[in-house]
């Protein structure tokens, strides 16, 4: 059997495999650099950048489920500046691509990011659309396809990396979703963000989150994730990253067969810091068992009844 080759090609990018850790779970890659190689990932996304420094949402911000988390941390980083002058330095000394995720409340503010980060040495830009536009009544930008086409071609014009758009799952149809995307220039998409959740303490009769709402994510997700990035991988012709309660070689093997060219692994590194070298030995005795040489050989041959 020759070699088995796991590298992956996102939008010109080469990723030596597919595993890319997602963003707002792996910090910028200092957390876990004493628990795992970071030579060994594919690519990291890092906790979401926003313009300025910010504070975040008041706790409690974390609630866990019986099969995942509910998160509120709002968004707590230290702004697109510290991260290139301080975090940057580290992140690159390691061969792993770095991807910057960003976040804002006005397209301008997503503009101005991407055309910092566009002097910096990141790999690729990651747009969570998620988030509210203050100036369209806090409407996400991301849940309707007009909303998606007005970032996603602005933000493009300031790009010098590859942009990947970052889908939320909070929508009706997730392939107009993905198409207005492509339309506007997006070089790939990845999905799903969390899932708008609700955690309730019935002693206080109230939330258990300090925001009361928070995005719902870890294995519990993943059946709603496989669709969503199914039917957004065969909705474009631009690459799909998928995500949604990854833990295991098989979770990401089931991703790859829907259609997703790599996945990312974001709450499993909360329960187990090592659980992308074991992902990565699950996806190799996969392609042992089944002759498999090559990424390309999975990637969508998902087969429906």
């Amino acid at each position: 059997m020759n070699e088995i080759d796991l590298s992956v090609d996102i939008a010109g990018i080469g990723f030596e495999n597919p595993l890319i850790m997602a963003s707002g779970t792996y910090g910028f890659g200092k957390e876990y650099a004493e628990y795992i190689d970071l030579n060994e990932l594919g690519g990291i996304s890092v906790k979401g950048l926003t313009l300025q420094e910010r504070k975040g949402n008041p706790p409690p911000r974390i609630a866990e489920t019986p099969a995942g988390i509910i998160n509120s941390v709002g968004l707590q980083n230290p702004g697109v500046h510290a991260f290139i002058n301080e975090d940057m330095p580290f992140l690159k000394k390691y061969k792993t691509k770095i991807i910057a995720n960003i976040a804002g409340n006005t397209v301008e503010e997503y503009c101005q990011m991407a055309e910092i980060l566009g002097a910096s040495e990141i790999d690729a830009i990651e747009m969570n659309v998620s988030c509210p536009n203050v100036k369209a009544g806090c409407l996400a930008f991301g849940t309707t396809p007009k909303g998606i086409e007005e970032i996603t071609s602005a933000v493009k014009k300031y790009c010098r990396q590859p942009l990947i758009v970052k889908l939320t799952p909070n929508v009706s149809d997730i392939r107009s979703i993905a198409m207005a995307a492509e339309a506007a220039g997006a070089d790939s998409i990845s999905l799903i963000n969390t899932i708008l959740a609700l955690a309730v303490d019935i002693h206080k009769r109230k939330p258990v989150l300090a925001n009361n709402f928070g995005g719902m994510s870890g294995p519990a997700v993943k059946p709603i994730a496989l669709r969503m990035v199914y039917e957004a991988a065969h909705a474009v012709k631009i690459p799909v990253i998928g995500m949604g309660g990854i833990s295991s070689g098989d979770d990401a093997i089931e991703f790859l067969l829907a259609g997703a060219s790599a996945v990312m692994v974001g709450t499993a590194n909360f329960v187990n810091p090592a659980v992308p070298a074991e992902i990565l030995k699950g996806i190799k005795e996969y392609f042992k068992r089944y002759k498999y040489n090559s990424i390309n050989d999975i990637i969508g041959k998902l087969e429906l009844n």
